[in-house]
């Protein structure tokens, strides 16, 4: 999944909000809301002088316009939010009109800072609240004065709490954000580690091949040089030997142009298809239980595409060894020139072994034989089995030799 869908699907919230950049369709619809809210809750306590402030009433249309100027001033309570709530709570201890813009800042700080700072300013909104209600006195119900000062001072603390676990969950997202995005990023990294170290591992082989056989070119052409004379059936078998190896120079050529060239030297034998007997005896005594079923001559298979069978099938077996012991494994070997060489290592699924594996050894087959032409394919299948399979290009030459 692309990083970037990750990010979207748990996004914290809104971008606007301190550290963030421009405004998103969400916030500007958040901000007209917030507007509204401290302009409706404000218009109940315009003109309410009943009974009389202690101060004298305020005339209304000072009223209304305060009212007006505290609902729109929550337009920048991203940029000053703690400066905004401090100014809204000590102008609603004198004008009741903008007590709601000033609950609506507090609620902001406790979103965008630390609850220190929040909780610091809600006791300042308790005090603003006990003045106030000194100020503009309330009915004459008994102990009108503390109930509502009971009540301002709950609403305060339901509106930090409110904004303290809606911080603590941004903060949880942008989290889970971050580590979704390190994940996909290391994935990403371990396939293309994967497939360079695997083309790093083909050049080399590819190298070590080339080498060899520019060694036996070179031999029979200096025994041609040397012994212009020899007869006509050992002068016609040697051309044929320096033909071959000539035409197998080519191939090795065009496989290494699609690789990467490493500096490193080899880290193990070179092996090919033929050696597939060893391979197979070295794993029955680990104590594996293989089935081989082949339907070609092993010798007869180019090295080119050998020593990739070779490998799939050491990839499968160690596939088998660490997610499947004990189990039987089946290899299954087909083709032809000019069809292709068909390679499949299968196994039964292990549900219980907890051993996931990075996968790392699959991405460098797959990528393995793409550059050789072919296909590569690995799964459950609907038998409980787990298989392993590829097709790799089985030239078929017009003189007879494959």
């Amino acid at each position: 999944m692309d990083t970037g869908i990750v990010a979207a699907l748990i996004a914290p919230g809104s971008r606007a909000a301190p550290g963030y950049g421009r405004l998103t369709p969400r916030d500007r619809v958040v901000d007209v809301a917030c507007v509204l809210i401290a302009f409706l809750f404000g218009l109940i306590a315009v003109g309410d002088n009943d009974p009389v402030p202690r101060i004298g009433p305020l005339p209304h249309w000072l009223d209304l316009t305060l009212c007006i100027a505290g609902a729109l001033s929550l337009l920048v309570r991203r940029r000053w939010p703690i400066g905004l709530a401090v100014l809204m709570i000590l102008a609603s201890t004198l004008v009741p009109s903008v007590g709601a813009a000033g609950g609506l800042a507090l609620f902001n700080v406790a979103v965008h800072r630390r609850p220190a700072v929040s909780l610091s300013l809600g006791a300042v909104a308790m005090a603003s609240c006990m003045l106030q209600f000194w100020l503009y006195p309330l009915s004459d119900v008994p102990n009108a004065y503390w109930i509502a000062v009971i009540l301002t001072a709950l609403a305060c603390l339901a509106l930090v709490a409110w904004g303290i676990v809606v911080r603590t969950r941004r903060q949880l997202m942008t989290s889970l954000t971050d580590r979704a995005v390190r994940a996909e990023a290391e994935q990403q990294l371990r396939v293309e580690q994967g497939q360079r170290l695997e083309r790093e591992r083909i050049a080399r082989e590819m190298h070590d091949a080339l080498g060899h056989r520019l060694s036996l070119l070179s031999i029979h052409a200096g025994a041609l040089e040397f012994r212009p004379d020899m007869p006509t059936d050992e002068l016609s078998r040697a051309a044929g030997v320096i033909r071959s190896s000539a035409r197998d120079c080519v191939d090795d050529l065009r496989e290494i142009v699609g690789v990467l060239r490493s500096q490193h030297t080899a880290d193990g034998p070179r092996r090919g298809i033929a050696e597939l007997d060893v391979l197979l005896d070295e794993s029955r005594a680990a104590g594996m239980r293989i089935e081989l079923e082949t339907g070609v001559e092993l010798s007869e298979v180019p090295d080119t595409i050998g020593r990739h069978a070779y490998r799939i099938v050491q990839e499968g077996l160690t596939n088998a060894r660490k997610h499947a012991p004990h189990q039987a494994v089946r290899v299954l070997l087909s083709g032809a020139p000019g069809a292709g060489l068909s390679v499949e290592v299968s196994n039964p699924l292990v549900h219980d072994v907890a051993s996931p594996g990075s996968r790392v050894g699959l991405i460098g087959l797959a990528e393995r034989a793409s550059l050789a032409g072919g296909r590569f394919e690995h799964g459950a299948t609907a038998d409980g089995e787990f298989r392993l399979a590829a097709w790799l290009p089985w030239v078929a030459y017009d003189d007879g030799r494959e």
